[in-house]
């Protein structure tokens, strides 16, 4: 990978102040969503080592990524039992679903169009969980939500940097520049929630 390539991603979107204010007012709601998010995210790291055994060059950093994600599972499943609250099974969820239906069915380009998708979604969850971190009134939890985000910005590069590894730099950008505008155009139309995504 050439060292110029950028490895940030700048939404089209940006989450608004009110987001914030959905989210204190429902704050267990929000931490019961995270702990799904975190869950499935750990499952993800595992699918892409799973579905792609011959692409060697992902496998460590996969495995280290679903470890790590899942640590933070563990983490927030922690909070959640402290305040007595339920985790639940998994839903669908519209942002997610909906970049996941535009992926091509070319094997090799579902691959790409599978690390973009997942590039947006933690440079998504770098963005809310920043947001978090400056706004939460606990102290514990505002040095957790601003590690978490730290994590989800490392999260987002691994997955832009197994892209600019297996694909030429102009493809990546081409379909990434097409995922942010669709990632825009799902983002706006759904209404605030007290959820990560």
């Amino acid at each position: 990978m050439n060292a110029d390539m950028a490895l940030n991603i700048e939404l089209r979107e940006k989450t608004r102040s009110d987001w914030w204010q959905v989210v204190e007012a429902s704050f267990d709601e929000f931490l019961v969503d995270h702990a799904s998010c975190e869950r499935k995210a750990s499952a993800t790291g595992i699918q892409f080592v799973v579905k792609y055994p011959e692409r060697t060059f992902l496998i460590d950093p996969m495995i280290r990524f679903a470890r790590e994600e899942l640590h933070h599972f563990h983490q927030v499943s922690k909070l959640l039992n402290a305040r007595g609250l339920q985790q639940k099974g998994d839903e669908k969820n519209p942002y997610v679903n909906g970049l996941l239906a535009a992926m091509r069915p070319n094997p090799n380009d579902r691959f790409l169009d599978r690390l973009l998708i997942f590039a947006i979604v933690e440079r998504r969850g770098t963005e809310r969980f920043g947001l978090v971190g400056q706004n939460v009134k606990d102290p514990e939890l505002r040095e957790f939500y601003q590690k978490l985000a730290d994590a989800e910005a490392r999260h987002h590069e691994l997955f832009i940097r197994m892209a600019y590894h297996y694909f030429p730099e102009s493809v990546v950008q081409e379909r990434l520049n097409e995922y942010l505008e669709l990632e825009g155009d799902i983002f706006k139309k759904l209404p605030y929630r007290p959820s990560v995504h």
